[in-house]
C-alpha cells in the first residue's frame, strides 16, 4: 500500500484522528475490516459552521498519488471543503470489496487529507470509481457493499436518511436569514439508466456515448427527482447543485447529463417550477477544469464550474466547449466558490496546488434570479 511509504512520525503528530485513520489501514494489511469500527468510535468530526462564505470543492483523488494540493486547501482556510466523487478509485474489474477499503485506508493515511478532515467540514458525494464500475450506474451489482463503505468511511451517523433509502443524495442548508448556502449533493450513479454506446468512438462529440432521448431513461430516479423538487422550495439565497457528471456542459460524448436530453431539461424545468434562485451547479469527473454557462433561455442563466483532477488532471484534453466560459483547466487544481454578501456577489475560480489563482468569475447575485 502507498501509505507504507509515509513519514509516519508526521502522521502521527497531526491527531489523534489520524492516527485512528492509520490503524484502520493497518488493519487492512492482514486482511481485516478496515472500517469495522462504529463512526462513534472515532473522534467528533468538525462542526458545521454557523455560516458560509469560503466553499472549496473538488474531485478525481487517485488515493495511491501524490497530494501536495490538500497544503494550498488548508492555506486558503475554507468554511466548507464538499468531495465531488472519485474520492477514491477502486474500479478494477472483478470489482472486490477489499479492494475498496484498502483505497479508503490508503487515502486516509495521506496526511493533508487527514488534516482537512480533522479540521475543516465536509461533505461528499460519490461518483464512478468509489462506486465501484467506470461509467457505471444502475446496473452495477455490488452498489450496496460500495455505498455502506461510503457510509463507514465518510462517518455519517447511524441515524442519517442516507443509511435508511437508497441512494447517497444529501441537503443542507448552512447560515442565517439573508445568507443562507443550500448544499445539495445529488446521486447521478444509484439509479441512472444505462447509456447509449457510441456508434463513432473517439469523434469530437460522439467520443463515448450519444443522446438517448428514451423517456424511460433515468438521470435521478423518481424517487430522487422528488426529493429534489422539495429541496428547491427550501428557503436559501445561494443553492449548490453537486453533480458528479457534467450538467449543461455541451460539444462532447463523454458522460454528462447530455446524455440523457430529457433528464438534462427536466432539471432546467425544476428550476423554474420550483421558483429557486440562486442556482449554481458543480461537477467533476472529466479531470479538466472549466466554467460553463447555459445557453437555455429557460429563466435565468446557469452557470456551471467544473473542478476535476485533485491529483491526475488531463494535461493534453481538448474539448469543443461551445458553452464554455474561457479555457480549459488542465493541471491538478481545486475549485472555489466564495460569496461576498455585502457586494451580493458570488465568485467561481480556480486554484493549483501552490494556491496560485488560474481563473476567477464574479457574477452578481442578481443574475441569478
Amino acid at each position: 500500500m502507498n501509505g507504507a511509504h509515509l513519514n509516519r512520525r508526521q502522521l502521527f503528530k497531526l491527531s489523534a484522528y489520524s492516527a485512528m485513520l492509520m490503524g484502520l489501514s493497518a488493519r487492512a494489511q492482514v486482511g481485516s475490516h478496515p472500517l469495522a469500527d462504529k463512526a462513534s468510535a472515532l473522534p467528533a468530526l468538525p462542526a458545521w459552521p454557523s455560516k458560509v462564505q469560503k466553499i472549496i470543492f473538488g474531485s478525481c483523488i487517485d488515493q495511491n498519488k501524490a497530494q501536495p494540493i490538500w497544503q494550498a486547501i488548508l492555506a486558503a482556510r475554507p468554511d466548507l471543503f464538499i468531495f465531488g466523487g472519485d474520492n477514491v478509485y477502486a474500479s478494477s474489474q472483478p470489482w472486490q470489496l477489499q479492494n475498496l477499503k484498502i483505497a479508503y485506508a490508503t487515502q486516509a493515511e495521506q496526511p493533508g487529507f487527514a488534516a482537512l478532515r480533522a479540521s475543516v467540514p465536509h461533505m461528499a458525494i460519490w461518483d464512478d470509481h468509489d462506486m465501484g464500475l467506470n461509467d457505471g450506474g444502475v446496473e452495477f451489482p455490488h452498489k450496496q457493499a460500495a455505498k455502506n463503505a461510503f457510509l463507514d468511511f465518510w462517518q455519517l451517523p447511524e441515524n442519517d436518511p442516507r443509511r435508511a433509502r437508497e441512494g447517497l443524495y444529501h441537503a443542507h442548508v448552512f447560515g442565517p436569514v439573508g445568507q443562507r448556502v443550500q448544499v445539495i449533493l445529488l446521486d447521478t450513479r444509484w439509479f441512472r439508466s444505462k447509456l447509449r454506446v457510441t456508434d463513432q468512438r473517439d469523434a469530437p462529440g460522439k467520443e463515448r456515448y450519444m443522446p438517448d432521448s428514451d423517456p424511460q431513461k433515468t438521470m435521478l430516479g423518481e424517487t430522487q427527482w422528488q426529493w429534489l423538487e422539495a429541496q428547491l422550495t427550501q428557503p436559501a439565497e445561494v443553492r449548490l447543485i453537486v453533480s458528479g457528471v457534467q450538467v449543461i456542459v455541451e460539444g462532447h460524448g463523454w458522460e454528462g447529463w447530455g446524455n440523457f436530453p430529457r433528464e438534462q431539461d427536466k432539471l432546467k424545468q425544476l428550476i423554474v417550477k420550483t421558483g429557486a434562485k440562486g442556482v449554481v451547479l458543480l461537477s467533476g469527473d472529466r479531470h479538466i477544469g472549466a466554467i460553463y454557462k447555459s445557453s437555455s433561455s429557460l429563466g435565468y442563466p446557469l452557470y456551471e464550474i467544473t473542478s476535476s483532477g485533485m491529483t491526475h488532471a488531463w494535461a493534453t484534453a481538448k474539448e469543443n466547449g461551445p458553452n464554455r466560459l474561457g479555457e480549459l483547466i488542465t493541471q491538478n487544481h481545486f475549485g472555489l466558490v466564495e460569496m461576498d454578501w455585502s457586494k451580493q456577489e458570488i465568485q467561481l475560480g480556480f486554484q493549483n496546488t501552490q494556491g496560485e489563482w488560474l481563473k476567477k468569475l464574479t457574477i452578481a447575485l442578481s443574475e441569478l434570479r
